[in-house]
């Protein structure tokens, strides 16, 4: 099954079940506290892995004060074989009050994300697009010096830069849909489209700032001579791309 316009792939049913078996103890220990959980994250994609991944639970409880944490702690299941479970602990109060400092995260959650049990508390929840755009940019600015940063001072190697590249592919798509949802489209599942996408709607050359995609899914590992080309199209069409957004005008 596949909803919200593609984004989101419903788990197995086996998925399911372990996750409602750990659910069950950490829902007794919050009591009346609890409220909701989600599984959000790749678990909800075709990429999801059940013996490599991990699962990301989102557990919304009316308020987590000391006494609900000690709780929590006691009743946590041990996560000693796969499935594993990478449950995040939040009051709705606070979810509430973040939506200004984690803007691209809530908005990734509000279109991926699967209800397990409890109220909807997303419902009515709106992200200003104001706040998407500046953390966007912030991020982007961020990476985009610390790659330019490597490029000149590390050694150049394949494997350094390799690292790099990899490490901050998954973050760059997350930005990368944010774009394309500041310009009013909804990004498509499949990350390779979206930078394509992106780079049709901003005017860059798609093969440029596929980089970081080509290198964290190739199946061979790139030679020195292939990836410091790679490498240095993608920090240019990454440089042409955040001159874009500081120009971009959201409502």
């Amino acid at each position: 099954m596949v909803t919200h316009g593609e984004l989101r792939i419903e788990p197995s049913s086996e998925i399911l079940a372990a996750t409602r078996e750990w659910l069950e103890p950490v829902r007794s220990a919050l009591g009346g506290e609890f409220l909701s959980a989600y599984l959000t994250g790749s678990v909800l994609t075709q990429s999801f892995d059940p013996k490599h991944s991990r699962i990301n639970l989102l557990v919304v409880a009316r308020s987590l004060e000391l006494e609900v944490l000690e709780r929590l702690h006691q009743a946590i299941p041990p996560s000693k074989k796969a499935p594993h479970f990478d449950p995040l602990f939040l009051s709705r109060i606070q979810i509430e009050k973040s939506l200004d400092s984690f803007p691209i995260e809530w908005v990734e959650i509000q279109e991926r994300h699967l209800r397990i049990e409890g109220d909807d508390v997303f419902e009515g929840l709106v992200v200003p697009q104001t706040y998407l755009r500046l953390q966007c940019e912030h991020e982007l600015r961020g990476k985009f010096i610390q790659l330019r940063q490597a490029y000149v001072l590390s050694s150049r190697g394949a494997e350094e830069l390799t690292r790099l590249l990899q490490s901050n592919a998954s973050s760059f798509a997350t930005l990368f849909r944010t774009l394309l949802r500041l310009r009013g489209e909804t990004p498509p599942a499949d990350n390779a489209k979206v930078i394509e996408r992106l780079a049709d709607l901003f005017k860059l050359d798609a093969q440029g700032l596929l980089g970081a995609h080509l290198v964290r899914y190739s199946a061979r590992p790139y030679k020195t001579d292939e990836l410091i080309p790679l490498y240095g199209k993608f920090l240019g069409e990454l440089d042409r791309l955040v001159i874009a957004i500081d120009q971009l005008r959201v409502s």
